[in-house]
């Protein structure tokens, strides 16, 4: 029986256990806010990739290296 479309290629938790929430809500491990972990195992894998894309964008910002002048 092949997968159910919600199913094909869900990508798994981008946890990295650090799991600690910034003042906005933000996990500093994982770039999930606490709204999005609490949905992770309830979303679909089009949600999960959603989730994982903002994540990611979340923790590149933090890493930016510093602008110079600043």
């Amino acid at each position: 029986m092949p997968a159910l479309p919600d199913q094909a290629e869900a990508p798994a938790s981008p946890c990295v256990q650090i799991c600690a929430l910034d003042s906005a809500g933000i996990c500093i491990g994982c770039g999930r806010s606490r709204d999005e972990i609490t949905r992770w195992m309830r979303a679909s894998a089009a949600e999960r990739l959603v989730i994982c894309r903002a994540a990611r964008e979340r923790l590149a910002l933090r890493h930016l290296p510093p602008t110079p002048g600043r």
